[in-house]
This record gives C-alpha cells, sequence and structure tokens, in this order.
C-alpha cells in the first residue's frame, strides 16, 4: 500500500486525504482575509483568483507526483556505492515538476524570476507538497532558504552564479552547520577557511547530518556552510559564511569540475528516508565569503529561521495527513456496539462511534487546525512588514517550530491508535508519518534549544516588549470571546508574571531551568489564541464546518489550555531540580 493511498482529488470541494483545501480556504480567506493583501503594491498583481490557481497546483502536484512515492522513498532509501549516491528516479521527476511549475520561484522578487506570490498563500501551497510527501518536499525547502540567504546578503555575482540556478530547478542547496563533535553547539566549529589570495577561501573541515548534502538530482548543491577564518574570535563570533558548491561553477551558472567536496558517508534514519542526510568532508574546497568576516552566524540565521518556520509546518502537515487518514479509517471501519447496546447480535457500527476514537479524532483536529492556523499566521506576519510584526514573528517562531513538533506528532500518534494493529504495521501508512514526524523536534533546533530561545531571549529582549506585544494581541481576542475568553485571559497574566517571577534575579541558571516547561506553556497558550480567533470568524456561520471549528475551539480551551496550570505552577517555584541534579545519580 502506497504511502497515501488511497487518494481523492485535491482539488476545492473534493476530499483528500493529503490535506484540507476547506480549512484552507477558510484560514486563508474567511479568517485572514488574505484577499486584502492585494492592495498592497508588492502583491498587486494577484487575485483571488491567482491564489486558488496556485493553490489547486500545490494540490495536483502533491497528489499526482510528490504522494505515490513517499512510501518507496521510505522503503529503498537513498544508498551510496562508495562512488555516487542512488535515489529512486521519482524524486528527481518530482523536484522537476515543482521547479518547472514556478512553486519553487513563487514567493521570490520578480527581478529574481518569482511572481511576488504572499508568502502565507505560498505556505499554505508548499505545506501540500509536505503532507504528500516530506521526504523529497526537504529538498526544495532547502533550496528556497539557501536562496532567499544569498540575496538578502550576498553579493551579485553570487546570485548570479547560484541563485538563478536554483530558482529555476538546475541546483539545490543546503546549510551545513553541525559537525560531529559540536551538534548544535556551534561555538565549537572547527572547520577552516583560509584566503586563497584570489579572492576566494579554501574551506577544510568535516559536517555531519547535513539534508540533502549529496545527491545526483541537480547539476550540482550549493553548500552555505560555516567555517572560521585565520584569527577568529572564539565562539560563535568567529564563524563566517561561505558558498561551497559541490562543483565549480562558472560566472554564468555553467557547471564544472568537481570542488573539493566529498561524501563520507549517508546516516541513516528512522524517518525521512527519502532525504539522503550526509556527513560531507571539506579538503581545500573552494568557498566564497558571504558578507562579511565574523558575521557567517547572523547571516545563517536568515535561513534557520526560515528553516523554522519550515519545520513547524512540516510537522502540521505530517499530523494533518495522519489525522485525515484516521478520520477516513474510523468512519469505515466497523467494530463493536455502542455501549448502551445489550444485544451481541447486532450489526458493528463504525469505530468513529465510540466515544474514545472521538477523543483521539477531536484532540487531532485541534492540534492539527490549530496548528496551521499558527503557521499562516506566522507567514502573513511576514507579509505585512513593520516594527510590531517583527518583533512579534520574533517571540513567535521558537514556537511555531516546537510546538507542531510535539502536539501534531501526537495527532499522528493518535492516528495509529485510531487504526488499532494495523495502524503499527507498514501496510498503513500512519506509522510512516509518525516516524517522519519525529525528526521534527530535533533538527533545526531541538525543542529544548526553543524553549532556552523563547525564556532565553525572545521573552526578554527589549524589556519584554515582544512578550507584551503577544500577550496583548491574545487580550484582544479574549476580550471578545465570550465564555471562552476568560480562561485565556488569567493565563496571560499568569505567563507574564511567571515570567517576571522567573527573572527576578537575573540569573539565568535559576530563570532556564525548566525552559522546555515554559515553551510548552506558552505554546499552548499562543494555540488557544489562534483557536478562539478562528472560532470568531465562524461564530456567526452555519454547517458542519463551522460548527466543528466551534466545537474544536471548545475542546482546547477547556480540555487543553487547563495542561499549562501545572507547569507554569513549577515555574513559579523556581525549581532548579534539573539544574542541580548531578548525572552521575543518574545511574
Amino acid at each position: 500500500m502506497e504511502g497515501h493511498a488511497p487518494l481523492r482529488n485535491g482539488g476545492a470541494g473534493v476530499a483528500s486525504k493529503v490535506m484540507s483545501r476547506r480549512d484552507l480556504d477558510f484560514l486563508l480567506y474567511e479568517w485572514l482575509e488574505v484577499e486584502a493583501l492585494t492592495k498592497r503594491e508588492r502583491f498587486a498583481e494577484h487575485s483571488r483568483d491567482t491564489f486558488d490557481a496556485f493553490l489547486d497546483l500545490a494540490a495536483r502536484i502533491a497528489e499526482q507526483d510528490y504522494a505515490p512515492h513517499n512510501r518507496r522513498s521510505d522503503l529503498e532509501e537513498p544508498t551510496f556505492d562508495g562512488t555516487r549516491v542512488h535515489v529512486i528516479p521519482e524524486v528527481g521527476a518530482a523536484l522537476k515538476t515543482f521547479a518547472e511549475s514556478g512553486l519553487l520561484s513563487a514567493g521570490f522578487d520578480e527581478e529574481d524570476g518569482g511572481v511576488q506570490l504572499p508568502h502565507v498563500v505560498l505556505r499554505a501551497c508548499v505545506m501540500w507538497v509536505q503532507a504528500a510527501n516530506i521526504a523529497t518536499s526537504a529538498y526544495s525547502m532547502l533550496t528556497m532558504g539557501n536562496a532567499s540567504l544569498l540575496l538578502a546578503h550576498g553579493t551579485s555575482g553570487q546570485v548570479e552564479r547560484f541563485v538563478k540556478p536554483m530558482l529555476d530547478g538546475r541546483f539545490t542547496g543546503t546549510m551545513c552547520l553541525s559537525e560531529p563533535q559540536a551538534g548544535s553547539a556551534l561555538s565549537d566549529v572547527l572547520t577552516r577557511a583560509v584566503p586563497a589570495g584570489d579572492g576566494t577561501y579554501r574551506v577544510t573541515g568535516s559536517k555531519m547530518w547535513i539534508s540533502g548534502g549529496d545527491h545526483e538530482l541537480t547539476e550540482t548543491i550549493v553548500h552555505l556552510v560555516l567555517a572560521r577564518t585565520e584569527g577568529a574570535a572564539a565562539g560563535v563570533k568567529g564563524l563566517s559564511l561561505f558558498v561551497v558548491p559541490k562543483h565549480m561553477v562558472g560566472e554564468d551558472g555553467t557547471v564544472g569540475e568537481r570542488n573539493g567536496v566529498s561524501l563520507a558517508g549517508l546516516n541513516h534514519k528512522m524517518g525521512y528516508r527519502g532525504t539522503t542526510n550526509a556527513v560531507l568532508a571539506f579538503d581545500d574546497a573552494v568557498g566564497y565569503l558571504v558578507g562579511e568576516e565574523g558575521h557567517g552566524l547572523a547571516y545563517m540565521f536568515h535561513m534557520m529561521n526560515e528553516a523554522r518556520i519550515g519545520v513547524g509546518a512540516g510537522a502540521v502537515a505530517l499530523g494533518y495527513t495522519g489525522y485525515l487518514h484516521a478520520l477516513d479509517y474510523a468512519r469505515e471501519r466497523l467494530q463493536g456496539r455502542p455501549l448502551a447496546d445489550k444485544d451481541p447480535t447486532a450489526p458493528p457500527v463504525p469505530i468513529v462511534q465510540h466515544p474514545d476514537v472521538r477523543r483521539m479524532l477531536l484532540a487531532s483536529k485541534s492540534y492539527v487546525e490549530g496548528g496551521l492556523a499558527l503557521v499562516l499566521y506566522a507567514a502573513k506576519l511576514l507579509d505585512e512588514p513593520s516594527d510590531e510584526n517583527t518583533l512579534l514573528l520574533d517571540v513567535l517562531t521558537p514556537v511555531v517550530k516546537a510546538w507542531p513538533s510535539q502536539w501534531c506528532r501526537l495527532a499522528d500518534d493518535h492516528a495509529i491508535q485510531v487504526h488499532g494493529g494495523y495502524g503499527y504495521t507498514r501496510e498503513y501508512p500512519v506509522e510512516q508519518f509518525y516516524r517522519d514526524n519525529r525528526l521534527n523536534s530535533i533538527h533545526e533546533g531541538t525543542d529544548g534549544i526553543q524553549g532556552l530561545d523563547l525564556l532565553g531571549r525572545k521573552a526578554i529582549m527589549k524589556g519584554g516588549a515582544g512578550l507584551g506585544l503577544l500577550l496583548d494581541r491574545i487580550r484582544a481576542t479574549a476580550r471578545s470571546a465570550g465564555d471562552l475568553g476568560p480562561p485565556v485571559l488569567a493565563f496571560c497574566d499568569r505567563l507574564a508574571s511567571t515570567t517576571q517571577r522567573l527573572w527576578a534575579d537575573g540569573d539565568p541558571r535559576i530563570a532556564l531551568a525548566n525552559s522546555t516547561a515554559y515553551l510548552e506553556a506558552a505554546g499552548h497558550l499562543v494555540i488557544a489564541w489562534m483557536w478562539l480567533s478562528q472560532a470568531a470568524a465562524a461564530s456567526d456561520k452555519t454547517g458542519d464546518f463551522y460548527e466543528g471549528k466551534r466545537l474544536a475551539a471548545r475542546y482546547f480551551i477547556t480540555h487543553e489550555l487547563p495542561r499549562i496550570g501545572p507547569l507554569l505552577d513549577l515555574l513559579d517555584q523556581r525549581d532548579t531540580l534539573l539544574a542541580d541534579l548531578d548525572p552521575a545519580w543518574l545511574g
């Protein structure tokens, strides 16, 4: 059975087990009102018709070109014969279709080959492809992030040489940060770069966990590599960023001989198996400095923050498709009888009628539809640039990355449970969705790193202005939310007071001892806000879809939001058990 079989047409008004077009239409047009973006000069050439055309295109490509090989790319993962990497041919074909469709370049400026599609619409399109085949989609997502970074910080020559071929689909791109000895501790990066005297550098070192790091799906691969120059300061302040292509590339984009980049081996993953994950060796490789020396990590954060939102989006997409598969299965699978029915000869009923199955489905609905709203809301902030929106996005980014990675993965866990024993077999796709989704809590900064980022930086930066702005926006929604508003308002006050208490003496050891609990509490509060806002958009409308929105909002506020009470209780105690723990006590 293929990873998404059976599939149905993904067009508007027709059911799909990949994504819900009805939900996307509601979120984009009824809730976020994205048509209003066309009044902005950047998007003036667009309309509801062009947005719908891109959404239809993404759905069609997802269903026809990505979903059919989702299972095969998982079972027949890339192999390395010592000379070259072998990837099933459907991957390259899908990437070619995606690039030729214009989706790869759609969000970029017209002068760079794009059509200036709003980020929020593009994100919705990309999530459809992610839901269909997260592993194949990863190559394009990394390429888009790589190109975006170079457009922001590279030279015109670097744009001409590397970015344009990437947006044409001729090249793919990666980000090379981690090293075997360093992992997420980038201050320990050892890769070095030495000036060659001709304006280029020679890069030597090893990089680990490089998604898309080697393959022959495109003409070459553009690596963005963090390295240290001679005499650079210790720590992250001494890192510079370099373009290091797999092959030498002429000024006109023509591909030449191999550069000094070789594949040392492939990592064998639990999920995302169709995406090559490489250990790369750089041996006197030609590199081109991006921007200025010593600013590499700041430049790389341009791609990392974009990638973090992309990771959150991927987690939502995988959770969403898992939920849709579980819902479809629960409506068709006949088993058992209603609790009040004592007749053993009565015919079995669909399992969706059983209370615990309904519990799992409603919980999953609240996670995936809440997570989808969060990702699209964050994307729309990029389309309406302002100091406030930039500040708000800074605060939200760790939540956008981490919350779906935890809770939309739980939706996939529920999907396995709804399927029962069948869900634990490879004959049904939900076990793959779970395995694929498990990665999202790890890459582009683990959940623990996101917790440190939120509580250690984002919540207190600019005197707490970002957190204050977030809470003000949540309160504004909650005040007009009827009986669901008061608990959200109360937890806004609690999160604000807890943050102040944690930082009362400015001691990071105490403040950050339970930062992951803080991240989870803040994340649930943010999703409660998303649900209040969705419920408001659905409040005066009738039909099963809108009843489902109002029900999910009520469920999340009454059943899920209370989870953060004990988390805030723990944080208020300024408990240091985890900081004080001696590793020897663990056995």
